[in-house]
């Protein structure tokens, strides 16, 4: 039987299935005891859970590293919401139990986080979820799921590798991971790449199709489970695992290298991260730099607006890890699919269209203008920051910006702080529009970084989470093509660097197109940037630039796909 799912976790695991299935978390039988009782049994379980979560992050901290400790770290911020306890209190005063209240308020926020259309927000779905139960297991006095002593060579089957579960987990003893949910952004997948084992996520129904004992093959890297295979198969997948570790082990060696091409010809590459935590993990991946810092993750999980200092210091922070090195920071994109409810936008029909990123802080200038303020701050120690406006489709935005910029300037002048006097400003090209005028741009701009994952959805008109059309969404059709390779020629005739920051940076199959029209800047996620660098090195300028000649005369997205899939150098 082959069961099929989310390549989540590069990499092929072999062993024998172990079903992880939750306690029974039935609250039907407890009595309410009043409203001052059900409240000190809410506080005393939120107490406990933190103290848990606390000591549950320090452990991943320890063992896996402190951009995986934050997924807890940030449960705990969700739970001390003081919004979210006030909405339980709420149930506990109209006359239900403190279980009643926990179950009632999460599934609601979990509820609203799922419809959201990014994986990113989504995720936070996942986090409440795993709030609830955990609560609810502290109120009912059940003992949680326990996944620290499991048999050697098991492939642990659940529902969802939830955070709380990782924790205790000897990845030694664990050969892979099958879930029914989670996707490539998940914590499921986060955490199973952090801890280096192959996952396969989303498979429909395997907990009913799996039983305790079943051999299984997991590929993470082609999304597929093997169950019960015969002796031919298994023997398939043995030399298969063998040489993916063959190659891991190859890769290694280009982490201390510089990014140049089979001539020597030099990229700079870069990584994409989402907090300060992040920039360490870049940096011991060996990227030369940051590409991306999105900085709305900061604006999120909290109650009101971060202050200039929390600001200045979460900048300062990631320019100091990466010293020396440039620190592409994107000034705050909310709207679309990252809704922040404290900034009380509006509803919005088609937010993806809507009153978003630049255009939402333009219109809320005092805003902007704390975040402006503390990059302009931040970049005067080591002067390695740039900022980067999202969704760009005009020239007045960037005039704007430019114009706020200033008078930030001025205003920090006046009251004697230091700041970047020069400091770049650059936009994000990831819209058509920005593409098709990507000429007139480059003139007030001092760099362009391509952003392909909106680009590409903005391109074809396709939203890339409705399953009906996502067939559509393909970085490969020629007018995506076209639209890239024209950004890049606009950057180089205006003489200003450009980059690319969206997925199809780190897509082997694109590289030597990118590396033929004269990108100058790779920026992917930090666990990309070894194979990235490895993909680069083997090119000469004379193959790329044949290859590229020929996928450009081919007029649909699966021709060129199919062909630049051939043409892959191992």
């Amino acid at each position: 039987m082959i069961l099929r799912g989310i390549a989540a976790s590069d990499g092929i695991g072999i062993g024998k299935a172990v079903c992880v299935r939750e306690q029974s978390l039935d609250y039907s039988a407890v009595k309410y005891g009043g409203k001052e009782v059900e409240k000190d049994r809410l506080q005393a379980a939120i107490t406990q859970f933190n103290e848990k979560t606390t000591a549950m992050a320090e452990h991943i901290r320890a063992q896996v590293g402190e951009k995986e400790s934050e997924i807890l770290t940030g449960q705990i911020m969700m739970l001390s919401d003081p919004f979210m306890q006030s909405q339980m209190e709420e149930v506990i005063d109209a006359g239900q139990c403190a279980e009643a209240a926990v179950d009632q308020v999460c599934t609601m926020y979990a509820e609203m986080f799922a419809g959201v259309d990014d994986e990113l927000m989504r995720q936070r779905a996942t986090d409440v979820r795993d709030i609830r139960s955990r609560m609810l297991a502290i109120l009912l006095w059940v003992t949680g799921v326990d996944v620290s002593h499991l048999p050697a060579g098991s492939v642990l089957v659940a529902h969802d590798l939830t955070p709380s579960m990782t924790v205790g987990l000897d990845k030694e003893h664990v050969a892979a991971i099958l879930t029914e949910v989670g996707g490539r952004t998940s914590h499921s997948a986060i955490l199973a790449r952090a801890l280096e084992l192959p996952a396969v996520l989303s498979v429909p129904r395997v907990m009913e199709q799996l039983k305790d004992g079943d051999s299984v093959i997991v590929d993470g890297s082609e999304g597929t489970a093997m169950v019960n295979p015969d002796q031919r198969t298994l023997a398939e997948y043995l030399a298969k695992q063998e040489e993916f570790l063959r190659r891991k082990a190859l890769l290694a060696v280009y982490r201390d290298r510089e990014t140049v091409d089979a001539e020597g010809n030099r990229y700079a590459l870069y990584s994409n991260i989402g907090s300060p935590a992040e920039a360490g993990a870049a940096a011991e991946a060996g990227a030369e730099g940051i590409g991306l810092f999105r900085t709305e993750f900061l604006f999120m999980d909290r109650n009101s607006v971060p202050t200039e200092t929390e600001q200045y210091e979460a900048y300062l922070a990631v320019s100091r890890i990466m010293a020396g090195k440039e620190v592409i920071i994107r000034t705050l994109d909310v709207g679309g699919d990252k809704a922040v409810e404290y900034l009380g936008m509006a509803h919005e029909d088609n937010p993806f269209l809507g009153h978003r990123a630049i255009r939402y802080c333009l219109d809320n200038p005092d805003l902007y203008k704390v975040q402006l303020r503390a990059l302009l701050r931040a970049g005067a120690e080591e002067k390695n920051i740039k900022i980067m406006l999202p969704l760009v489709t005009s020239l007045e935005e960037i005039r704007g910006a430019r114009a706020l910029l200033e008078t930030c300037k001025a205003e920090l002048e006046a009251e004697g702080l230091p700041y970047h006097k020069d400091i770049p400003l650059g936009i994000m090209v990831e819209t058509p529009a920005a593409a098709l005028i990507a000429d007139l741009l480059a003139r007030e701009c001092d760099f362009f970084s391509i952003g392909t994952n909106d680009l590409t959805q903005y391109t074809m008109a396709v939203d890339r989470g409705n399953a009906q059309v996502e067939n559509l969404y393909t970085t490969f059709h020629p007018a995506v093509l076209r639209s890239i390779r024209s950004v890049i020629t606009a950057a180089q005739k205006a003489g200003i660097p450009v980059g690319m920051c969206g997925e199809a940076a780190a897509d082997p199959r694109l590289i030597p197109l990118l590396m033929t029209w004269g990108l100058d800047e790779f920026s992917v996620s930090s666990s990309a940037v070894l194979a990235t660098r490895a993909q680069i090195h083997r090119w000469h300028a004379a193959q790329a630039a044949q290859i590229t000649q020929e996928a450009m005369s081919l007029s649909t997205a699966s021709g060129v796909e199919g062909y630049l899939q051939s043409a892959v150098k191992d």
